[in-house]
């Protein structure tokens, strides 16, 4: 699923919405997904280091025009 948006913001909360939709609909590949990114937020400089490196992956995407 493709997601489009303004800031990383607005990116983060598209997918947190497609989250919660795919775990109530039992996808297996989101629900493995959704496993790993408990076991990173067991850590706090790990899921820092993951949100930065995906804002960073955000703010270098060329601007829709």
């Amino acid at each position: 699923m493709e997601f489009h948006a303004n800031s990383f913001e607005e990116i983060a909360e598209q997918s947190k919405k497609h989250g919660m939709q795919m775990f109530q609909n039992g996808d297996q590949p989101h629900l493995q997904a959704m496993n790993e990114m408990m076991e990173l937020m067991k850590s706090p400089d790990a899921m820092k280091s993951w949100f930065e490196a995906r804002k960073k992956e955000f703010d270098s995407l060329p601007e829709d025009e």
